[in-house]
């Protein structure tokens, strides 16, 4: 499974693809292409854009530790995560 995920180029969020826009929550994550990276690369309104691997579940998990803390939140404050 891929995630399309990047930036708010106004806020600097981190967001990730929920079919039909952009969320600040990983759980509304869906399965994304390499068609809507590209689509996403020409509108220029999320910066550094991306698709990671992630493993299927609610919510998805990315399969690397610096896309999960990107996800979720801080590693050691568990009281600041998005979950």
């Amino acid at each position: 499974m891929k995630l399309l995920t990047g930036n708010d180029l106004l806020t600097g969020d981190v967001v990730w693809w929920d079919g039909s826009g952009w969320s600040l929550h990983l759980a509304d994550a869906v399965e994304a292409g390499p068609e809507l990276l590209a689509k996403t690369i020409a509108e220029e309104r999320i910066n550094d854009a991306a698709l990671v691997d992630a493993v299927p579940g609610n919510p998805p998990r990315p399969r690397t530790a610096r896309e999960r803390i990107r996800g979720i939140g801080p590693s050691v404050r568990p009281d600041l995560a998005r979950v």
